[in-house]
């Protein structure tokens, strides 16, 4: 699952209360305000240290699913498309300008032609053919094929002009076609050695600012500055993701110097704030982050992990304009009275005052408020309201026998685990919050804190009852269907690891990127109505817009963090000595 991390700020809690901000750019405490400022020209030299909460998974874009490998993946390889770090909007990269068809069927890209590979190869339109066509492939089998769903072909044009050929007008076609682009040369043609290809674990070149050097597994990743990018050298001499699957010895870490740039929990900012004002050398930018953290049910059966929807015939189903039918329902969870009530169950305000410590806010559903045009305004958060939760469940046939006892409903007790990543005391405390919420209205739940690989397996193959996680760096654009449509309903590889499906809202969905012109006003209603229908049904239990507190040390100068990214001019960071 993405889990990267894209920030926002704190004073705006108390004027949107119950609602998640617009993705807004924040503020900084500064404990050295003069060993911040740029003094003459950047320093050369030096290796810039970053903490991530987790190791990566791999390192090749076509598999990443998670923030860790990202957080490698976007320094190495470059993208066709960009997002541009103050507004949100879609802006070019690899490629550098392009254009659409009248019909919005054609879309093509301009290159640039002064990118080489760092072995001097150069970058070029068939680099990105190769790489999406690789995405589309079955043999590869990449998680992000959603992104070419509706793409019939893409053609070189030229040497540096490529032309995707939609069967259907993708009103979020830039939007899925922001992909980091790899290099042909490296991989068999046929795809063959996608898969188990050692570039996946050590990328022999590179064309973005850093190239990879080394990977001490659940240690670090060691990069080293890229000295032909294209927009020059980087300042530093390298770049170091060093693993932390404790979040106290990271904030350890962090006050004792040995990193440059890092995120800290909600129960530690005091402590960085404490001590940036007693003059140690560390700042610390508060910001909202565009995406939000869930609890996500599994809809399936997880003794069965298949495709949840398959035609009468027992075949898989692609076709939205045939529905098709649900596949084992989970026997719990599958209900969505269960599901209602768990949403009731959760005191949302105790949530983020003692675990966040008034650092988040309640979210309400899929699209958030920095989505202006798209997002419903009317829809009131979950309230806490455990009687209310006792009553659905009464009248959906979930009972008790006796005062304290699970309950039960044709013989199944009302019971499930719920997991989430290990090293988090913000997400272990959560856990602990909604299993005693729930158990006190006669729920019975098991908790799973497990290693961030392991939670990932068991997202990506669909054997879990309910996970605690985040989606983030949700972007400017509301399409959502890498993550509701039946068709990424597949274990292994698609995002709709629920196995959700309803036949309206996925309509809407492929409505919505189909409308002529892609006018704004008129994608809007769709999305709405979606998101009415997702409050009603509670695949997800929405918990909280987080606050994120991200924290760099005083010698790091050349930072320019906006609201869509921190990371986007990493060339231009320099050590001061």
């Amino acid at each position: 699952m993405p889990k990267a991390i894209v920030l926002f700020f704190v004073s705006l809690l108390l004027m949107v209360a119950c609602q998640a901000p617009a993705p807004t750019d924040t503020s900084s405490t500064d404990g050295a305000d003069a060993e911040q400022e740029m003094s003459g020209k950047p320093q050369q030299g030096g290796f810039l240290v970053e903490s991530i909460s987790a190791d990566a998974t791999t390192l090749n874009p076509l598999f990443a699913q998670d923030d860790p490998s990202f957080r490698a993946i976007t320094k190495i390889y470059l993208s066709l498309l960009n997002t541009d770090p103050f507004s949100g909007e879609i802006i070019g990269s690899i490629a550098e300008s392009w254009e659409a068809s009248d019909d919005s069927l054609e879309y093509t890209f301009y290159l640039r032609d002064d990118i080489n590979w760092s072995d001097g190869t150069p970058l070029t339109a068939k680099d990105v053919k190769f790489t999406f066509d690789a995405i589309a492939s079955e043999e590869v089998g990449s998680s992000r094929a959603f992104a070419v769903q509706l793409v019939e072909e893409v053609q070189m044009v030229d040497d540096y002009t490529v032309k995707f050929v939609f069967t259907d007008v993708d009103c979020s076609a830039l939007g899925n076609l922001g992909m980091n682009i790899l290099p042909a040369h490296k991989f068999a043609a046929d795809f063959s050695d996608m898969v188990d290809s050692p570039e996946n674990e050590a990328p022999s070149v590179g064309s973005g600012p850093f190239l990879f050097k080394e990977w001490a597994r659940d240690d670090h990743i060691t990069l080293v500055a890229n000295p032909d990018y294209y927009k020059g050298a980087p300042n530093v001499d390298g770049w170091t993701l060093r693993v932390f699957a404790d979040s106290a010895a990271e904030l350890e870490a962090i006050l004792a110097g040995e990193i440059d740039v890092g995120a800290v929990e909600p129960q530690f900012v005091s402590t960085v704030e404490d001590a940036i004002a007693a003059g140690d050398p560390l700042a610390i930018t508060k910001s909202f982050s565009d995406g939000y953290q869930y609890i996500t049910f599994n809809l399936a059966d997880p003794n069965n992990a298949q495709r949840g929807y398959v035609d009468e015939n027992g075949n898989e189903a692609f076709d939205p304009d045939e529905p098709p039918l649900i596949n084992d329902p989970h026997p719990v969870l599958g209900d969505i009275a269960v599901r209602k009530a768990i949403a009731h169950s959760i005191d949302y305000g105790n949530l983020i005052d003692k675990v966040l410590f008034g650092q988040g806010v309640q979210a309400v559903a899929d699209i958030l408020p920095a989505v202006e045009w798209a997002y419903d305004d009317t829809l009131e958060p979950y309230a806490f309201d455990p009687e209310l939760a006792a009553s659905i469940l009464d009248e959906a046939g979930w009972v008790a026998e006796s005062e304290g006892a699970v309950r039960a409903k044709d013989g199944v007790p009302l019971s499930f685990t719920l997991a989430t990543d290990a090293g988090s005391d913000t997400n272990e405390n959560i856990l602990l919050i909604v299993k005693d919420s729930l158990e006190q209205i006669g729920f019975e739940v098991n908790l799973d804190i497990m290693e961030w690989g392991a939670l990932i397996d068991i997202l990506d193959n669909q054997t879990y009852d309910a996970v605690k996680i985040g989606w983030v760096g949700l972007g400017s654009d509301p399409d959502n269907s890498w993550y509701w449509t039946y068709r990424n309903d597949d274990p292994g590889f698609g995002f709709n690891s629920g196995s959700y499906y309803n036949e309206t809202q996925e309509a809407n969905i492929w409505a919505a990127r189909s409308v002529p012109g892609c006018a704004t006003e008129e994608r809007a209603p769709y999305y709405k109505e979606n998101q009415q229908i997702v409050y009603d049904e509670q695949p997800y239990t929405f918990l909280y817009v987080p606050l994120a507190n991200t924290i760099t040390h005083t010698r790091v100068n050349g930072t320019n963090p906006g609201p869509w990214s921190t990371y986007y001019n990493v060339e231009e960071w320099f050590i001061q000595q």
